[in-house]
């Protein structure tokens, strides 16, 4: 292998540059470099360090690690693979440098010592004996690439499902909370009407943006999150977002629009006090400006409160002359969404339902007149039938 070659041929890499930019590719760089100059001193440090940022990242071996980047890349042939779009002279540079990727993840861990100990003093050579090599393995090519990104998309939406946004930034979540539907007790025909205006979305179709609201613990969060773990909604993100972060939900909206995925826009536990700024904010984007809105999106919102505006009798009875315009303009908020899915807590008979179900799945096996005369004496002391209030009786039976 000529080293100075394949180095030449990295730097030429002109497509998929955001690769060529994260540290791994250019502790690469610095390797190959090192040999071509003959620098083994620097050479073996290099290959030190590569191997920890393999490791670091949780790739075997360098194949690995730049199978897993060109598939999330964001570059320019990615987006158009993805869109279904073409471009012949995009489409070869492209297949270009996958080939070079290709030849770079061919090569071994032993084969790179074994050019580095060609350079070293024999005296020195033995340091080499331990170090940690990794295999030589090119687990894609630019037909299995191109495939994954017309099927999957390209970037961060392909790679996570769930995301919070956070002072303009868009930070994807690993491993996000997300209920089974079979978790889910109770509550069926609410969780049905968000399911269905969730598959609309994906479908392409107009939907509602939809506030949940109700007391506390009856499940409105889980419900928005369990919309991920449903079997045909693979092409849905959900994107979370704090009440604070809403002066930047335009920029989110302009960010999320070209991408082919269906995003919603969650916000958890929405109210709003009188002299709040936001709340005018989310109006105007829920009502829509002269900014045509995305198709691909929509805003789920949970609260404990019908109107999300609170209000005071001092705003009913004031000496504002339009005084019924101020509370109608207060009440507006809510009417802004189109779906409005209200979680009550339940009535003696249902509460006590869910709890023989939740403690035959967890595998109670008390007397069902015990268990009853227990949790409605839980009940007393701990106010709220939800589905959240039956789960704490039951923990404190363990």
């Amino acid at each position: 292998m000529n080293v100075s070659v394949l180095l030449t041929a990295l730097k030429s890499i002109c497509v998929y540059r955001d690769v060529c930019r994260l540290p791994v590719f250019r502790e690469i760089e610095n390797f190959l470099g090192a040999l071509a100059g003959e620098d083994w001193d620097r050479a073996v440090e290099s290959y030190s360090e590569l191997y920890y940022l393999l490791c670091s990242e949780g790739c075997r071996s360098v194949g690995e690690w730049l199978d897993r980047r060109l598939r999330y890349s964001e570059a320019p042939y990615p987006h158009l693979a993805e869109n279904d779009d073409s471009d012949q002279a995009l489409e070869s540079a492209a297949r270009r440098d996958v080939e070079i990727f290709s030849a770079l993840a061919g090569l071994s861990g032993e084969q790179l010592l074994s050019l580095l100990g060609d350079l070293m003093p024999p005296e020195h050579r033995r340091a080499l004996s331990d170090l940690p090599v990794w295999k030589g393995d090119v687990p894609f090519d630019f037909e299995s690439l191109t495939a994954s990104y017309r099927e999957c998309g390209t970037g961060l939406f392909a790679q996570y499902r769930a995301f919070i946004w956070e002072r303009g930034n868009l930070l994807p979540i690993r491993d996000p909370d997300v209920p089974k539907e079979g978790d889910l007790i109770g509550y069926d025909r609410q969780r049905a009407a968000v399911v269905d205006n969730t598959r609309a979305l994906l479908r392409g179709f107009p939907v509602n943006n939809v506030l949940l609201y109700g007391d506390s613990g009856t499940g409105k969060s889980a419900t928005v999150k369990s919309l991920l773990s449903v079997p045909d909604f693979q092409e849905l993100r959900i994107v979370e977002l704090q009440k604070e972060n809403l002066k930047d939900m335009s920029q989110l909206i302009r960010l999320l629009r070209p991408h082919r995925q269906k995003f919603i826009l969650f916000i958890d536990d929405l109210s709003f006090d009188k002299d709040d700024q936001t709340y005018s904010l989310l109006k105007t984007i829920l009502e829509g400006g002269l900014e045509k809105h995305p198709s691909n999106m929509a805003i789920y919102a949970t609260s404990n409160r019908r109107q999300l505006m609170r209000q005071t009798f001092s705003d009913r009875q004031g000496d504002e002359v339009d005084a019924s315009e101020t509370v109608q303009e207060k009440t507006a908020l809510s009417d802004r969404f189109g779906l409005r899915v209200s979680f009550l807590s339940l009535n003696k008979e249902e509460f006590l339902e869910l709890v023989d179900a939740l403690a035959a799945r967890e595998g109670i096996s008390l007397p069902r007149e015990e268990l009853h005369k227990m949790a409605v004496q839980w009940e007393l002391r701990h106010p709220g039938r939800t589905p959240r209030a039956a789960r704490q009786f039951l923990a404190s039976l363990v």
